[in-house]
């Protein structure tokens, strides 16, 4: 488990030139770094306005900010308790296995559980097997039942125009 150097807490602005590195990194590791947008002013705005949109968790490890979990809250499903969607979860490649992760995912759940979380889910990329391992060594499981889709940008605009396919 973590030691007194180690700390997982919310994140706070201060965080933000730190936390736009990692979430960089991370951009870079998925291959979506051409289309990464996010600057510092956004996420203060998203993470730690007056509507913010979401929930950061940080690690901090030997001084340095060296992991992150964002969570957001889809309010009351079919059993009136939210569902918190982990939408990521990194941590520096030169910080993995000092425990940092499970830490930030425990801290996930604290904060889900004092919510009244009725589930956690989140997504893998294919091919990511040591996430998954990760993810099973704390008794996460993935989701048979359900296949995930999307829509671009495009495809929305079309949606909403009323045309059909692209």
């Amino acid at each position: 488990m973590l030691n007194p150097i180690h700390v997982v807490r919310p994140a706070v602005p201060k965080d933000v030139p730190a936390l736009i590195r990692l979430m960089r990194a991370l951009a870079e590791y998925e291959d979506y770094l051409s289309d990464f947008n996010v600057d510092e002013q956004a996420l203060l705005s998203r993470a730690f306005g007056p509507s913010a949109q979401c929930r950061i968790f940080v690690a901090d490890w030997l001084s340095e900010l060296a992991g992150y979990a964002v969570v957001l809250e889809i309010p009351f499903t079919y059993d009136l308790r939210p569902t918190f969607l982990l939408k990521e979860l990194y941590i520096a490649e030169h910080c993995r296995s000092a425990g940092l992760g499970q830490a930030l995912l425990q801290q996930v759940a604290i904060w889900g559980l004092a919510k009244g979380a009725g589930r956690l889910k989140w997504d893998v990329l294919v091919g990511n097997q040591r996430a998954e391992a990760f993810y099973q060594r704390l008794g996460g499981r993935p989701d048979c039942k359900w296949t995930a889709y999307q829509m671009g940008s495009l495809e929305i605009k079309q949606l909403a125009l009323g045309g059909g396919p692209i």
